[in-house]
């Protein structure tokens, strides 16, 4: 059977999330030209701009996904494929139940990190339980294989709580690597598929941990759709690929975010003014600095390793 592989950042946040930056339109430029071939909107508690990128995203030769980011009652969850927002402040398993009746996939975001709103392990369902996990903790290595192998016993299989699809097993704007490694030994532990995503609230972290998605049946990407995405992430066809680009790389793709924000925002007639220009100047050369401090930084890290 013929198969394909796309690569998804499926957590990345717009100007209409109350913390995030860029446009849907520039985002979705971005995407394209970094090699991805979805990204999905995944704003705070609104979907209105993450429909209107999925409609458009054809035109960037993208898939079109909507999602959103709901609050529940326990914490953030991501609802993936849905039409319409979920009802917030619902508790985390009647919100998966919800989305997965709207035929979405729920996903857990930086799960354990409560200073960002991350849903404790307790109240996560897993199989065979009332809907409160057990505390796992614990550490595993990063890597870049997916962290289970397909969603465990289901709602519908086991009578039980509604589950969540899938994990995030490795979300770029975490600190340190400890939350992202309990994360993937909790996905591992129970079966669930692994996903890997920048949770992006600036261009220039847009693809920095992006998720390869196995789609049986298609011969192309162009002839993927957003229902193969879901099924794949259901059925654990992921690869998570989170580790951090090499220097050169790191650079180039600060610096071209930086650069196309600047030529959208002139194309648009958002920069009309010197005083404009010159923040568009001073962005660049700040993300050319950024890059090379963590260049530096990563390249010290590995002489103090073999010396």
């Amino acid at each position: 059977m013929s198969r394909v592989t796309v690569s998804i950042d499926p957590h990345v946040h717009s100007d209409d999330s109350y913390d995030g930056h860029e446009p849907v339109e520039l985002i979705l430029e971005h995407a394209a030209e970094i090699g991805l071939d979805a990204v999905v909107i995944t704003d705070h508690d609104v979907i209105g701009e993450s429909k209107r990128a999925a409609d458009i995203a054809e035109e960037y030769g993208l898939i079109g996904i909507p999602g959103v980011e709901v609050s529940t009652a326990h914490g953030h969850l991501l609802a993936i494929g849905i039409e319409r927002m979920p009802p917030r402040r619902r508790p985390y398993d009647e919100t998966i139940a919800w989305i997965r009746e709207h035929g979405g996939v729920a996903i857990v975001p930086h799960p354990f990190q409560r200073s960002r709103h991350g849903v404790r392990e307790r109240n996560i369902p897993v199989p065979g339980s009332d809907g409160a996990g057990a505390e796992a903790g614990g550490e595993l290595a990063d890597g870049g294989t997916n962290a289970g192998g397909g969603n465990a016993l289901s709602d519908a299989e086991g009578g039980g709580v509604p589950e969540v699809d899938a994990v995030e097993v490795f979300n770029a704007w975490l600190f340190t690597g400890y939350r992202n490694r309990r994360a993937r030994r909790f996905a591992a532990e129970h079966g669930y598929p692994g996903i890997a995503a920048s949770d992006a609230h600036h261009l220039e972290y847009v693809g920095r941990a992006f998720t390869e998605v196995e789609v049986p049946g298609r011969e192309s990407v162009d002839a993927v759709t957003a229902d193969d995405v879901l099924d794949a992430i259901r059925n654990g066809t992921t690869r998570v690929d989170g580790r951090r680009a090499p220097i050169r790389m790191a650079a180039k793709h600060y610096v071209g975010a930086a650069g196309r924000k600047s030529g959208y925002y002139a194309r648009t007639g958002a920069t009309r003014s010197a005083t404009a220009a010159r923040r568009g100047v001073a962005e660049i050369v700040s993300t050319a600095r950024v890059a090379v401090s963590q260049g530096a930084h990563r390249a010290a890290r590995v002489l103090s390793w073999v010396t």
